[in-house]
Protein backbone atom coordinates (compact mmCIF):
# COMPACT_ATOMS: atom_id res chain seq x y z
CA UNK A 1 0.00 0.00 0.00
CA UNK A 2 1.01 3.59 -0.53
CA UNK A 3 2.86 5.15 2.37
CA UNK A 4 4.24 8.64 2.79
CA UNK A 5 6.28 9.21 5.92
CA UNK A 6 7.52 12.69 6.76
CA UNK A 7 10.44 13.36 9.05
CA UNK A 8 12.76 16.17 10.02
CA UNK A 9 10.39 18.49 11.80
CA UNK A 10 11.13 20.05 15.15
CA UNK A 11 11.92 23.30 16.87
CA UNK A 12 14.02 25.94 15.16
CA UNK A 13 14.91 29.50 16.00
CA UNK A 14 13.95 32.33 13.71
CA UNK A 15 16.53 32.49 10.96
CA UNK A 16 17.37 28.85 11.41
CA UNK A 17 16.99 25.88 9.09
CA UNK A 18 15.26 22.55 8.98
CA UNK A 19 15.24 19.82 6.37
CA UNK A 20 12.08 17.83 5.89
CA UNK A 21 12.05 14.49 4.14
CA UNK A 22 9.21 12.37 2.84
CA UNK A 23 9.87 8.69 2.27
CA UNK A 24 7.50 7.15 -0.23
CA UNK A 25 6.64 3.51 -0.84
CA UNK A 26 3.99 1.38 -2.47
CA UNK A 27 3.96 3.09 -5.86
CA UNK A 28 6.29 4.01 -8.72
CA UNK A 29 7.61 7.21 -7.21
CA UNK A 30 9.24 8.52 -10.38
CA UNK A 31 5.88 8.64 -12.16
CA UNK A 32 4.17 11.19 -9.91
CA UNK A 33 4.45 14.76 -8.85
CA UNK A 34 4.88 15.46 -5.16
CA UNK A 35 3.92 18.42 -3.03
CA UNK A 36 4.51 19.85 0.41
CA UNK A 37 1.64 21.64 2.10
CA UNK A 38 1.20 22.94 5.62
CA UNK A 39 -1.50 23.74 8.12
CA UNK A 40 -0.90 26.30 10.81
CA UNK A 41 -2.94 26.31 14.01
CA UNK A 42 -6.43 27.60 13.31
CA UNK A 43 -5.78 28.01 9.60
CA UNK A 44 -6.53 26.13 6.44
CA UNK A 45 -4.24 24.11 4.25
CA UNK A 46 -1.57 26.14 2.51
CA UNK A 47 0.43 24.89 -0.45
CA UNK A 48 4.15 25.30 0.07
CA UNK A 49 6.05 23.74 -2.83
CA UNK A 50 5.69 21.05 -5.43
CA UNK A 51 7.89 19.19 -7.86
CA UNK A 52 7.10 17.33 -11.04
CA UNK A 53 7.77 13.61 -11.37
CA UNK A 54 11.07 14.04 -13.16
CA UNK A 55 12.06 17.11 -11.17
CA UNK A 56 11.89 19.29 -14.26
CA UNK A 57 9.50 21.83 -12.79
CA UNK A 58 8.68 23.17 -9.38
CA UNK A 59 6.42 25.70 -7.75
CA UNK A 60 6.78 27.72 -4.59
CA UNK A 61 4.33 29.83 -2.73
CA UNK A 62 5.34 33.47 -2.58
CA UNK A 63 5.81 33.33 1.18
CA UNK A 64 8.61 30.74 0.91
CA UNK A 65 10.32 31.74 -2.35
CA UNK A 66 14.01 32.23 -1.89
CA UNK A 67 13.97 30.47 1.48
CA UNK A 68 12.71 26.95 0.78
CA UNK A 69 14.01 24.48 -1.81
CA UNK A 70 12.27 21.32 -2.90
CA UNK A 71 14.09 18.38 -4.41
CA UNK A 72 13.55 14.72 -5.05
CA UNK A 73 15.64 11.59 -5.40
CA UNK A 74 13.79 9.13 -7.58
CA UNK A 75 16.35 6.43 -6.86
CA UNK A 76 15.67 6.69 -3.14
CA UNK A 77 11.95 7.49 -3.36
CA UNK A 78 12.27 10.62 -1.31
CA UNK A 79 11.23 14.23 -1.63
CA UNK A 80 12.93 16.85 0.49
CA UNK A 81 12.11 20.36 1.57
CA UNK A 82 15.10 22.42 2.68
CA UNK A 83 13.82 25.31 4.77
CA UNK A 84 16.16 28.21 5.48
CA UNK A 85 15.67 31.61 7.08
CA UNK A 86 12.73 30.26 9.01
CA UNK A 87 10.15 32.64 10.39
CA UNK A 88 7.63 32.18 13.21
CA UNK A 89 4.88 32.23 10.59
CA UNK A 90 6.35 29.04 9.13
CA UNK A 91 5.13 27.20 12.23
CA UNK A 92 2.74 24.49 11.04
CA UNK A 93 2.27 20.82 10.46
CA UNK A 94 3.89 19.99 7.15
CA UNK A 95 2.49 17.28 4.92
CA UNK A 96 3.77 15.65 1.76
CA UNK A 97 1.28 14.47 -0.81
CA UNK A 98 1.32 12.35 -3.94
CA UNK A 99 -0.18 13.71 -7.13
CA UNK A 100 -2.29 11.55 -9.40
CA UNK A 101 -0.38 13.06 -12.34
CA UNK A 102 3.24 13.68 -13.27
CA UNK A 103 2.67 17.33 -12.45
CA UNK A 104 2.47 18.97 -9.06
CA UNK A 105 -0.23 21.61 -8.75
CA UNK A 106 -2.17 23.47 -6.10
CA UNK A 107 -5.39 21.52 -6.69
CA UNK A 108 -6.28 19.36 -3.71
CA UNK A 109 -8.34 17.00 -5.87
CA UNK A 110 -5.18 16.08 -7.76
CA UNK A 111 -3.67 14.41 -4.68
CA UNK A 112 -4.68 10.94 -3.57
CA UNK A 113 -2.34 10.19 -0.68
CA UNK A 114 -1.07 12.30 2.18
CA UNK A 115 1.45 11.65 4.91
CA UNK A 116 0.70 11.98 8.60
CA UNK A 117 2.55 15.26 8.87
CA UNK A 118 5.52 16.56 10.80
CA UNK A 119 5.41 19.50 13.19
CA UNK A 120 7.63 22.50 12.52
CA UNK A 121 7.81 25.14 15.24
CA UNK A 122 9.81 28.32 14.77
CA UNK A 123 10.29 30.20 17.99
CA UNK A 124 12.97 31.85 20.04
Amino acid sequence: QVQLVESGGGLAQPGGSLRLSCAASGFTFSNYGMTWARRAPGKGLEWVSGIWADGSDTYYEDSVKGRFTISRDNAKNTVTLQMNSLKPEDTAVYYCAKSIFIRATREVYEYDYWGQGTQVTVSS
